[in-house]
């Protein structure tokens, strides 16, 4: 036993060594070993007979301005990536509130789970209610704009304002991309690897333009990788997948009566799906440039801002081309 143990321990090192030399650290399921920009609390829920465990960071202004905003993350994030924007509105006298969904960052990753954009915004909602928030602006990127806008739809007298940065879901992948179940999501996820995850992020995200400062975004998912347990993360990854494909929120922006304020990356292409169709198919998908003007007209006296020639991710690519209209809108 004593001999298995010393084995064991040898080659938790050599490969912890061989992260470190690589710039790639092994990470916890929970990121127990990865510190957020501020302090991280949790709200225990009870979701779908389990007890789940939300974490977020709530960040009080020195001069509060009697405002408050909630920061929805994408899929491949979590609410470490709202740093700067996070500072610069806490600056401003804005209260910040960036939750880690269930199955991301932080948060719970359960076994066994019904992602529904629905569940998620109400256990934002329940995380509000716990703070005493009874009003906010919402603003979602990529993924957490679909979740942005049900949160929206669900608690219209919450949701002061509702800003959407990028999001997806502003077109029906379902109606051109073929349906794939959770297992074959699962076994794509578990394929993921530095390299893979980079390619994507600067094909996807950078147009091919990178900057160190991005490599942070690709080893907190690659850090998963190197986890035992990393199929935890693959599974939670396949099931909100499903939850993106067959849960469009595309057709009820017309249902939309907060103030809105559209900030899109004209570059962008992402959508999903685009592997499992035609280039010519994909080539007619993701077009944000074009996304952006038909979702303005869709959502009532919305506002669009347009980022000529910027990806994904203003607020991390183009920062203060993104936080000024942010700041002035949520302001007016």
């Amino acid at each position: 036993m004593k001999n298995i143990f010393t084995i064991l321990t040898v080659l938790f090192t050599v490969c912890n060594s061989i992260a470190q030399d690589g710039n790639l650290q092994w990470l916890d399921l929970e990121l127990a070993n990865y510190q957020y920009p501020y302090k991280v609390s949790t709200l225990n829920l009870k979701n779908q007979n389990q007890e789940l465990i939300m974490a977020y960071m709530d960040v009080k202004p020195e001069h509060y301005n009697g405002k408050n905003i909630v920061l929805l993350h994408g899929k491949n994030f979590n609410g470490a990536y709202w740093k700067t924007t996070i500072e610069a509105l806490a600056k401003e006298g804005f209260r910040v509130i960036a939750p880690d969904q269930i199955g991301f960052g932080k948060s719970s990753k359960p076994d066994h789970f019904h992602y529904t954009f629905q569940q998620l915004a109400q256990n934002t909602k329940m995380l509000l209610d716990t703070l005493n928030i009874s009003k906010t602006a919402v603003l979602g990127h990529s993924m957490g704009g679909m979740l942005a806008t049900r949160f929206a739809l669900m608690y219209p007298n919450t949701t002061e304002k509702l800003i959407l940065e990028n999001p997806i879901g502003l077109e029906d992948w379902k109606l051109k991309v073929p349906y794939k179940p959770v297992e074959w999501w699962y076994e794509n996820e578990l394929k993921s690897s530095y390299e893979g995850i980079k390619k994507y992020q600067l094909v996807n995200y950078y147009d091919n333009k990178w900057k160190s400062e991005y490599d942070q975004w690709v080893n907190l998912l690659a850090g998963w990788t190197l986890n035992s347990d990393y199929k935890t993360i693959a599974w939670n990854a396949a099931l909100t997948y499903d939850m993106i494909f067959t849960q469009p929120v595309f057709y009820e922006f017309k249902n939309i009566t907060t103030p809105t304020l559209l900030i899109i990356g004209t570059r962008d292409r992402t959508a999903l799906g685009k592997p499992l169709v035609t280039d010519d198919v994909s080539k007619t998908m993701g077009l944000y440039d074009k996304l952006g003007k038909e979702t303005q007209k869709s959502i009532s006296g919305s506002q669009l801002v347009e980022l000529k020639d910027v990806g994904h991710l203003p607020h991390i690519e183009v920062f203060d081309q993104f936080i000024k209209p942010l700041v002035m809108f949520l302001k007016e």
